[in-house]
């Protein structure tokens, strides 16, 4: 997940949960209550403001080795901070749903997501190129002639 902080000044920060270590990633789930990290990926997903917060204190921590998670604020966070997903992250969700889609012979699923996804991704066009690249292309033409 990208996680991108509007500074003050405007300009654009991009934290990526990749760039992680496994060590902070065990600091941010034990700031978190000891929150498992497949959780705070879908809190990150649903842009809730103590998962962007705390990727944020763990990257601050990396220059501030002493920074407490409950000193960091982000003040005006809905506009300042949000979390997107990554193509890779884009393909994976994609291939999960075509393997039970398939298993189902429907398409109705991968209908239902993509709009999701779109809308979380950091590049909404990876989602159209990702169903390109499984296959499913038809289903990117479908949603732009409906008007998509």
């Amino acid at each position: 997940m990208i996680i991108t902080y509007t500074q003050e000044d405007g300009t654009v920060e991009q934290l990526s949960t990749d760039d992680l270590s496994a060590l902070e990633a065990a600091a941010v789930e034990e700031a978190m209550d000891d929150v498992p990290w497949r959780l705070i990926e879908g809190r990150l997903q649903a842009q809730d403001p103590t998962a962007m917060r705390a990727i944020v204190w763990a990257f601050r921590r990396r220059a501030q080795p002493e920074l407490k998670f409950t000193e960091v604020d982000i003040p005006g966070w809905r506009r300042r901070l949000k979390a997107r997903i990554t193509r890779d992250e884009i393909e994976d969700a994609l291939s999960n749903i075509m393997t039970e889609a398939l298993s189902k012979n429907e398409d109705s699923m991968i209908d239902a997501v993509t709009p999701h996804l779109r809308k979380l991704a950091e590049d909404p066009a990876d989602v159209d190129r990702c169903l390109d690249d499984l296959g499913k292309g038809h289903l990117t033409r479908r949603a732009k002639d409906s008007g998509d």
